[in-house]
């Protein structure tokens, strides 16, 4: 059964930082693309940032660019998300989702795994 937990979120003000985490199990973490997505207004999937199998290849989302940073621990199966320079509007709950593919992307209907979220909150 494959599980995907994610941690880490909690409550912060303006510029601050949080380290989000997400523990698989289950999968061969080595051969999945991972992302973080958001749910963003309409209950859509936002996505945030994503990593290919050996974390080569990185993308991200407008809004992540240049303030989070996204990597992966084969050896702990697990996902990173560190996000800093935090803002109101970074505000929600935040997934990780797990495709087996070589390469990554931010098409949230391409990941088949999803975890249950982390909340994340903003305060000016």
């Amino acid at each position: 059964q494959v599980q995907l937990v994610e941690s880490g979120g909690g409550a912060v003000q303006t510029g601050g930082s949080l380290r989000l985490s997400c523990k698989t199990s289950g999968l061969a973490f080595e051969r999945h693309s991972l992302a973080w997505f958001r749910r963003a207004s309409g209950n859509q999937f936002e996505g945030v940032a994503c990593i290919n199998r050996n974390g080569a290849v990185t993308l991200y989302g407008n809004s992540a660019q240049g303030r989070f940073t996204i990597s992966r621990d084969n050896a702990k199966n697990t996902l990173y998300l560190q996000m800093d320079r935090l803002r109101p509007e970074d505000t929600d709950m935040y997934y990780c989702k797990a495709k087996n593919d070589w390469s990554c992307s931010l098409r949230s209907y391409e990941y088949p795994y999803l975890g249950q979220g982390t909340q994340v909150t903003v305060s000016d």
